[in-house]
């Protein structure tokens, strides 16, 4: 799916990588956000988010602003440019997303979803260490 997400990405003419398209979805769900939080959200190194956060910024699309609780943070939240873009990428996924589910009972599909989650929280609070 993140292939062909990636060649509709591409087809769309967005200019974005995967990555990049991911954050800015992420951020109009969860406006405000700390860097640092951002990056655990996204399960990607710091350093990693701010390449992607460098290039948004530079498009226009989203901005850092002071955390007034911690001048040292900084907080992420789109433009006003970036609205078009995100219903874009919203656009782009449902229809890979439609692509992949077609023919599966929404039910299923549902099931799925749920499980895949359980399984990643299960993973993210899990104590045990892996060696």
């Amino acid at each position: 799916m993140r292939r062909r997400f990636e060649k509709a990405l591409e087809n769309g003419g967005l200019g974005l990588t995967v990555a990049e398209a991911r954050t800015l979805a992420f951020i109009s769900r969860r406006p405000g956000l700390r860097q640092s939080t951002l990056a655990d959200e996204l399960c990607v190194e710091p350093m990693t988010l701010v390449g992607f956060l460098d290039r948004l910024e530079a498009a226009g699309l989203v901005e850092r602003i002071p955390d007034p609780a911690d001048r040292r943070a900084k907080l992420i939240r789109l433009t006003p440019n970036a609205a078009s873009m995100v219903r874009r990428i919203r656009t782009i996924g449902k229809s890979v997303r439609e692509d992949a589910e077609r023919g599966i009972d929404p039910e299923v599909v549902e099931t799925l979803r749920l499980t895949l989650l359980r399984m990643q929280d299960n993973i993210l609070t899990s104590t045990e260490v892996v060696s």
